[in-house]
């Protein structure tokens, strides 16, 4: 019951000024006498490993193929044709290599796919597993 007329309440207010001021001075006196840990004080050992000889990169077998059908390996023409022959060349170019060697077959883009196919076959014959294709960019593109 409201037993003063005319006379109208007044409603209590918080004040936050104050309050935010005392928050502000603690957060500086906080920023001020915090001390940071610096890694360059630390002393650490770091642990040590012996590492092996890095593996030797395998020997490698170029045979090239043009677009009449003829092989070159290694730099040297093969007049023959038939794949006995150039597994014969292989295995003697590969010779007694460690690890085995891996062959790279440089074929003309117009030669016959059964020129590139008689390599791979020759390669299979003479024990060689591990084959490569080279290519090239267009000379258009980046």
């Amino acid at each position: 019951m409201n037993f003063q007329r005319g006379k109208q309440r007044e409603e209590p207010e918080i004040n936050l000024i104050p309050m935010i001021d005392v928050l502000l001075v603690i957060l500086i006196f906080m920023m001020v006498t915090t001390t940071f840990s610096q890694f360059s004080e630390l002393q650490i050992n770091l642990p040590t490993a012996q590492a092996d000889k890095p593996e030797e990169k395998p020997t490698a077998i170029n045979v090239a193929v043009d677009v009449a059908g003829h092989y070159t390996v290694n730099g040297k023409p093969y007049a023959g044709k038939d794949v006995d022959g150039l597994a014969l060349e292989l295995k003697r170019a590969a010779g007694s290599a460690t690890p085995e060697p891996v062959v790279i077959i440089s074929a003309d883009a117009n030669s016959t796919h059964q020129s590139v196919v008689n390599v791979m076959e020759a390669a299979r014959q003479a024990g060689l597993s591990r084959l490569t294709f080279a290519t090239q960019r267009k000379k258009g593109n980046s």
